[in-house]
């Protein structure tokens, strides 16, 4: 099942600049599969803040993630627990 979106209004779609600009450590299986969900920048700016840790604990725990935020969270989320090597 595709996940629901919540586009805000003004908010452009993310093209691969917004990803490199908002997403550090970008890798090329996440650089593929983010645009497929089709986010806006506002998405993936809420994802990439959340994957990196931000934002307070009532936030997260309050607020859980849904849609295309959540789908791209899990996507970096994933990518920074695989093991390297």
């Amino acid at each position: 099942m595709a996940p629901t979106t919540s586009r805000r209004p003004g908010s452009p779609p993310a093209g691969n600049d917004d990803l490199k600009r908002l997403i550090a450590d970008l890798d090329d299986a996440a650089a593929l599969e983010i645009p497929a969900l089709s986010p806006t920048v506002a998405e993936v700016e809420e994802a990439a803040l959340w994957a990196a840790g931000e934002g307070d604990r009532l936030d997260r725990s309050g607020h859980p993630l849904t849609g295309t935020v959540a789908a791209v969270f899990d996507i970096l989320d994933r990518d920074r627990e695989e093991p390297e090597g």
